[in-house]
């Protein structure tokens, strides 16, 4: 499903995060947004998520005006992952995954065998079935982080938001929930704090002071100069002597 945005602005108390954003992310393509802290990954990622409506400028779900969609169905289309979002609810992990499912039940249409299905595979997509009755308050951070991505994996979405999915993960669940993210056959819009990881994406989007100031695949965007500019930093470029591919080491400007 094809998601785009065309001209978004965004302002707080006359200051503005979002200064005409425009941006199309194809059908099942991987599109990475990098940048400094405060540089706008995060509003507009809401914003994409339908949270948020711009102050101008619009959202588009296959062409279609997001702001003529109901909630409901914006909700059975797009699932999106923040960096923190809690509850202070008694809940176990799996009442936590299975609200994912909440878009798509109604009076005609009650919990069904079919939902539990979706919540143990989910679970076990993010390796936390075994912690499915654990108590929501007494998770780890990073275990919390993986039962957001449960969660909106239960939504079944055609377009998947994440912000940051990677917080709080130790190296190894970091590289098993990328490698689930590249595996599914949706469209995705992933902020990433690593730029390594990011060199992973299909295409790569650099957000700096509230633009978005290049747009292009990995090897074209992360170059010593947008790295220099945007980031502050030195870079080398490395091979991975296993398989080719270009690593980046950094090193401080100052």
């Amino acid at each position: 499903m094809r998601l785009a945005a065309e001209r978004i602005d965004w302002r707080v108390h006359g200051h503005r995060l979002l200064d005409d954003v425009s941006l199309a992310v194809a059908p099942g393509e991987t599109f990475g947004l990098v940048g400094p802290n405060g540089s706008g990954k995060t509003t507009l990622l809401r914003v994409l998520a339908g949270l948020r409506k711009p102050r101008t400028g619009r959202v588009l779900v296959n062409d279609a005006s997001m702001y003529a969609m109901r909630q409901r169905d914006i909700a059975r289309t797009i699932a999106f992952v923040e960096q923190q979002a809690e509850t202070l609810d008694r809940i176990v992990v799996r009442e936590a995954v299975a609200l994912g499912r909440t878009p798509f039940l109604s009076a005609l249409q009650p919990w069904s065998e079919q939902d539990d299905a979706i919540v143990d595979q989910a679970l076990d997509n993010v390796g936390m079935a075994h912690l499915a009755d654990r108590l929501w308050h007494t998770l780890s951070g990073g275990e919390r982080q993986r039962v957001h991505i449960a969660r909106a994996l239960a939504q079944q979405p055609r377009i998947l938001l994440l912000d940051e999915p990677t917080n709080h993960l130790d190296i190894r669940h970091q590289l098993s929930i990328l490698s689930l993210v590249r595996q599914l056959s949706v469209t995705v819009v992933i902020a990433l704090h690593d730029l390594n990881q990011a060199m992973e994406c299909d295409r790569i989007g650099v957000m700096d002071g509230g633009r978005l100031v290049d747009v292009g695949s990995p090897s074209q965007v992360l170059t010593a100069e947008r790295l220099h500019h945007t980031f502050g930093v030195h870079v080398d470029f490395l091979e991975d002597p296993h398989d080719q591919r270009r690593i980046m080491r950094f090193r401080n400007a100052l």
